[in-house]
């Protein structure tokens, strides 16, 4: 009876014990995970300049100096997986890292499932044309011509439902990647691309001779923010980075980083705006 009695409370203790370890694992959420281990883990695909790209084989871009100031706030490193783009966001639902680096635009569907940042960049779409094209001084004139843009994005079907605002209705190429139409455009076969204010003002950057944006922008007014898991684990570490943007906003890093890659300052409101769609 002793030797049962025995085994029935080593055994309450051992449940005891794991009960207890699983809630302190549980307790420890990601900015504490953060400061323990010294390090933030990014996913990300590094083929969207100018947030992320690879130069030589190395990463570049916003994200990359971003997330370092981030860093120096938080006290701890920062680690980038490079990973396509499809499966960002289930790795994110996975746990397998800790916020996405997209970043991605904020739309009403997306804030129903994660969480975002406060925003640091404006991803409303423009125009890029020819730097000596006169002809396409406001978005409005590219009426009754032909413009292009990527195949299946949102930034195209912004375009679609704009020319159709114009007193004459543009014809919309459709292309495989913004490239094809980039090198269309410096051609003169189309006279303007859609695509987000920091992606053409980082073309029209790398290439002033060539091309130049079309202000302002035209399309429906979106902001670019990064993403973390809409749970209480990830609540205190995005609200850190929150308040690393604020102090960017203040000491002026935010803005010095968005003309280093983007040549232009653009908004990017200290509140999370309420998206129109």
């Amino acid at each position: 009876m002793k030797t049962a009695a025995w085994k029935t409370g080593l055994l309450s203790l051992c449940a005891t014990a794991l009960t207890l370890c699983a809630v302190s694992v549980h307790a420890e959420d990601l900015l504490a995970k953060a400061k323990r281990t010294g390090e933030l883990v990014i996913g990300t695909e590094m083929q969207f300049a100018p947030f992320d790209f690879l130069e030589n084989g190395k990463q570049a871009g916003f994200n990359s100096d971003f997330f370092a100031e981030v860093g120096k706030d938080l006290g701890v490193k920062v680690r980038f997986l490079d990973l396509p783009w499809p499966s960002v966001l289930p790795g994110l639902e996975a746990n397998k890292f800790d916020i996405v680096g997209g970043p991605v635009t904020v739309t009403k569907a997306r804030m129903e499932r994660y969480r975002f940042t406060l925003p640091v960049a404006e991803a409303t779409v423009a125009f890029l044309k020819r730097a000596n094209d006169k002809s396409v001084m406001k978005s409005q004139d590219v009426s009754g011509k032909t413009v292009g843009g990527g195949k299946g994005s949102a930034q195209l079907d912004q375009v679609k439902k704009y020319v159709e605002t114009l007193p004459a209705k543009a014809t919309v190429r459709e292309y495989v990647d913004n490239n094809q139409a980039y090198a269309d455009l410096a051609a003169g076969r189309i006279v303007a691309v859609g695509n987000s204010l920091p992606n053409v003002a980082y073309v029209a950057r790398q290439r002033p001779e060539t091309f130049a944006v079309v202000q302002p922008a035209f399309g429906q007014k979106v902001y670019f923010s990064y993403v973390g898991r809409k749970d209480a684990d990830s609540k205190a570490l995005l609200d850190a980075v929150d308040q690393s943007i604020l102090k960017m906003h203040k000491d002026g890093r935010l803005v010095a980083l968005q003309k280093k890659w983007f040549g232009i300052e653009m908004e990017a409101p200290e509140t999370m705006p309420t998206p129109a769609e």
